[in-house]
């Protein structure tokens, strides 16, 4: 493998936590026992310290197992890193470490790569216990709608009906607030029926929330809400859980159409490991990202094919040399790749770890630039 010089450049903090995260109902789940990590921060805080070799059973895999060591009791465990695309999840001997640390929602979970092995911590001080109002059904504030979220193109296409929404949301303001006997039941059946009333009608529809790993979809009858309220991207829903009841406004005013904003790179991202790895070469970038400022300005045919075959042939753009390439979009669920002469773009420009990629959808044509 040709990564040593990558893996190099990101210095080792022995006193730091570069991983920190308030468990979430998921996690903590004994029943489903895995700890969910951002693959950012995993491929930029663990993978990237692992041997060559473990790092290619990794990509080959789809799994890897190494030490774990609890750094408030100095056990030492068994564990496997298992790669789900858009995240990791620690799997293993988790369930055991939920049950003898009695992990709650809410507490903060620390971790970091030493010495070949994972070393991970949920310190007493560090507690950030939910507040007890949390746990008990909300009274009604009309004005108070703790999830929202800008519609996306996919999220408004009538012939693939249904609205993603991020698990931290889903699980902080609308499962926190279910019996424990509905959340056993989603986690069992993957997905639940749920009362939804639209609060700018009063109209109820029998919906659907079904789990999907990192994020949630809300199926059922919202095709129907989209064709009723003529919904389009770039309008804010607002959502919350009030009275076992799912509440969800779309106000006329908070409309936004979607624009350029003028900002010449809409699209930033540091690469990661796995987007400069040239053995299995694509390029990940967020689903809202895409759908916001590339999808957008497509047709609707275009969008179509994208949906129906899962990837569209575009033209693309180095806008730091001016070559002109043929590459692929790929939809992915919740992100998108982008393939064809990726591999070779990584080996031109010498991409690494760290460095920024920008993106733009620009007269046809995805623009890309990788600044020195």
């Amino acid at each position: 493998m040709k990564r040593t010089a990558y893996y190099n450049a990101v210095p080792q903090v022995q006193d730091q936590w570069p991983i920190k995260k308030a468990l979430t109902f998921s996690d903590v789940d004994i029943t489903h026992p895995f700890l969910t990590l951002s693959r950012q921060q995993v491929e930029t805080h663990i993978v990237v310290y692992m041997t060559p070799q473990q790092q290619e059973h990794l990509r080959a895999e789809g799994q890897v197992g190494f030490n774990a060591q609890d750094d408030d009791t100095g056990e030492m465990s068994v564990m496997k890193l298992k790669w789900r695309g858009s995240y990791y999840n620690l799997i293993g001997k988790w369930g055991k470490v939920v049950r003898s640390k009695g992990l709650e929602v809410g507490q903060e979970i620390k971790l970091r790569w030493f010495n070949g092995c994972l070393h991970f911590s949920v310190p007493q001080q560090q507690i950030v216990a939910v507040p007890p109002i949390r746990m008990v059904a909300a009274p009604l504030v009309q004005d108070h709608w703790p999830i929202r979220k800008v519609l996306t193109s996919s999220d408004v296409d009538p012939n693939h009906p249904f609205l993603p929404l991020p698990r931290k949301s889903v699980e902080e303001n609308i499962l926190v607030h279910w019996v424990p006997q509905e959340r056993e039941r989603l986690r069992k059946e993957e997905q639940v029926s749920i009362n939804a009333r639209d609060y700018d009608t009063g109209e109820t529809h029998g919906m659907k929330l079904k789990w999907r790993g990192n994020y949630y979809n809300l199926i059922g009858k919202w095709g129907n809400i989209i064709r009723h309220k003529g919904l389009g991207a770039g309008q804010e829903i607002r959502l919350r859980w009030t009275n076992n009841c799912l509440y969800f406004s779309v106000p006329e005013e908070r409309y936004v159409a979607a624009a350029s904003g003028h900002d010449n790179w809409p699209i930033k991202k540091a690469l990661t490991l796995s987007d400069v790895d040239t053995n299995h070469p694509f390029l990940t970038l967020p689903g809202k990202a895409v759908e916001d400022h590339i999808l957008f300005y497509w047709t609707h045919q275009a969008r179509e094919q994208l949906r129906n075959e899962h990837q569209v042939g575009i033209n693309a753009r180095d806008d730091d040399t001016g070559d002109l390439l043929v590459m692929k979009l790929k939809w992915r669920g919740s992100y998108y790749n982008l393939i064809g002469k990726w591999g070779k773009i990584i080996r031109e420009k010498r991409l690494q770890v760290g460095r920024e990629i920008r993106v733009r959808w620009e007269n046809g044509c995805l623009i890309f630039s990788v600044p020195q």
